[in-house]
């Protein structure tokens, strides 16, 4: 079998500061992956020819209808779900405290809600390496891992 990686881009547009820092979820729905659970408001595939910061760019366009967005990257995560060549993913995660333009549901389709959430106090269920994800926030860590057993 060969090894396929699929990159995707997240976006995590933050408001607030400290403890009350929060963050906006969307609530997915019709789509074949972990429809019912919250996650970035704005993620997905980067495209051929497509920098992960331009995906994060067209993500934030395409799913918010918001623009100039001030990326500010976060940290990289390979991931894997040790099954079809599928599932071997590499993300980049940015955050974005400045955008022009009022978040609003853009593709109905695929997404349900979308909500401010503090970062201390997350819906459930959550796409389980996203949670992960926002709980490494601000931890500083450039490079995380989800799907493999912790080390010895």
């Amino acid at each position: 079998m060969s090894f396929a990686l699929v990159p995707a881009s997240y976006v995590y547009l933050l408001r607030g500061s400290g403890p009350d820092t929060e963050v906006l979820l969307q609530l997915r729905q019709g789509t074949p992956y972990m429809s019912g659970h919250w996650a970035a408001a704005a993620a997905g595939h980067v495209e051929r020819g497509e920098t992960a910061y331009d995906a994060a760019h067209r993500e934030a366009a395409e799913e918010l209808g918001v623009g100039d967005v001030d990326l500010e990257f976060a940290f990289t995560m390979q991931r894997t779900a040790h099954a079809d060549a599928i599932d071997e993913r590499v993300d980049w995660f940015f955050t974005a405290r400045s955008w022009s333009g009022e978040p609003r549901i853009m593709e109905p389709q695929k997404c349900a809600s979308i909500e401010w959430f503090p970062l201390s106090s997350l819906p459930t269920p959550m796409v389980p390496h996203e949670a992960y994800a926002l709980s490494q926030l601000g931890s500083g860590t450039a490079y995380l891992t989800f799907g493999w057993s912790p080390p010895a």
